[in-house]
């Protein structure tokens, strides 16, 4: 087990850059194995989540190679085989291999994936998906297994319930070399889905309409890479950054960035009373002063993300009034609220309604507490650099799944920080 120490109560200053999006890298590793040439990646982090995903790609004879942000990968010499069930119930977005074993194979069988427990997240809609697209789906034991070898995929008018980036991304990967058209409507708008799609596009791929709400996808034969691709920025490291310059900072420059990326999340950082520079790829959060209260909801892109729910609310202890977080779209997405409590942060559970009410803070103490997945980490270190005395974080694998170099990136802001791997 990893674990974070964080000496608190300093103010923070100075530069911190943006990787790459971890939400785009996670499927644009699973969509490499679709091209017929050798793929390169260009800031790429250097997350927990992209070395389980080379596993992977090492069990099908998928060749891989990481440094400095660049990530080349082999799939000329693809085989079929089981995959590794470990690294497959480590991370969600392992999902994203059912749709490019799909569109490269026309069958796929994987074990159900893992990732943060953060509430029931369903693959129904990708199943109905691959359905239309004319596979036959069934589910056995811990797997579900996808074939469409008997007559091949073909074109489909897909319609999804209900927004679900997964299932938008699952849809393009199976149906990008599928006969005919696809159709995907009420499809997800999230500028990582642009990104995909940029991806397969400049690979000879026809999609139009990505961060639309209706997705046209024209199959093709052959897919080949031509340039580098490179990742856009992680909006939801961006916006974690940000909280924690307006929580503990004295002048906090936010570099790489795409601010229309964050319009719905700097706008709540504004209502509150955060006085944000916005440049043309970076944002600058000066000392904060006075906060106020504020109410959140999250939604799909372009609301405010449920990835930033856990991580704005540190910021929200100082507000003078309190403050009401709905998370509309996972819930029971809580894993954070007992570990601030311990902190002695006033957070708590509406029963009523399961909004999260936040309150004045402002005796928040170092202890031991527990990142229990990936965006509740980040709100206990945020909590840990504004708490007094010193905080240690157990299971801090769970923040190195998602967030690149922070340990280098909080020490550049003069952070007191560790991170001690227990075995050694």
């Amino acid at each position: 087990m990893t674990i974070l120490k964080i000496s608190g109560g300093h103010p923070l200053y100075g530069d911190v850059t943006v990787g790459g999006a971890k939400n785009s890298t996670v499927a644009l590793i699973p969509a490499a194995i679709l091209a017929d040439s050798p793929v390169e990646l260009d800031m790429v982090p250097d997350i927990l989540d992209v070395h389980n995903l080379m596993l992977i790609l090492q069990s099908m004879n998928v060749t891989s190679d990481f440094s400095d942000g660049v990530l080349n990968i082999d799939p000329t010499n693809i085989l079929e085989g089981g995959l590794p069930g470990k690294a497959i119930k480590s991370l969600r977005a392992s999902y994203y291999f059912m749709g490019a074993l799909l569109g490269k194979f026309h069958r796929a069988t994987i074990s159900f994936p893992g990732g943060d427990n953060i509430g029931p997240r369903p693959i129904d809609q990708h199943v109905r998906a691959f359905k239309a697209l004319g596979a036959e789906v069934s589910e056995s034991d811990d797997s579900v297994d996808i074939n469409a070898t008997e007559h091949g995929l073909h074109g489909a008018s897909i319609f999804f319930d209900m927004v679900s980036v997964g299932a938008t991304i699952n849809t393009i990967l199976a149906a990008v070399k599928a006969d005919g058209v696809t159709t995907i409507s009420n499809a997800a708008k999230e500028p990582e889905i642009i990104d995909i799609a940029s991806f397969l596009n400049s690979m000879g791929a026809k999609i139009r309409g990505a961060g639309t709400d209706v997705i046209r996808i024209q199959g093709v034969n052959h897919l080949q890479a031509k340039a580098t691709h490179t990742i856009i920025p992680d909006r939801i490291e961006a916006g974690t950054y940000l909280t924690l310059a307006a929580a503990i900072g004295k002048g906090i420059n936010v570099k790489n960035v795409i601010p229309e990326h964050l319009q719905a999340y700097t706008a709540k950082l504004i209502e509150a009373g955060v006085q944000l520079e916005i440049g043309e790829d970076s944002i600058y959060v000066p000392k904060t002063g006075k906060l106020n209260g504020i109410e959140v909801k999250t939604a799909p892109f372009p609301g405010f993300a449920t990835d930033l729910q856990q991580p704005i609310t540190p910021m929200l202890f100082k507000a003078d009034d309190d403050s009401v977080i709905h998370d509309t779209i996972y819930p029971e997405r809580q894993n954070h609220i007992a570990q601030l409590q311990k902190m002695g942060a006033n957070i708590r559970v509406n029963p009523t309604d399961n909004s999260i009410i936040i309150s004045k803070s402002d005796n928040l103490h170092g202890t031991t507490v527990q990142a229990g997945e990936i965006r509740a980490g980040a709100s206990l270190v945020i909590a840990g650099l504004m708490a007094q005395g010193q905080t240690t974080i157990e299971n801090a694998d769970n923040i190195l799944r998602g967030y690149d170099n922070i340990t280098n990136k909080l020490t550049n802001l003069h952070a007191n920080v560790q991170m001690i791997d227990q075995d050694d």
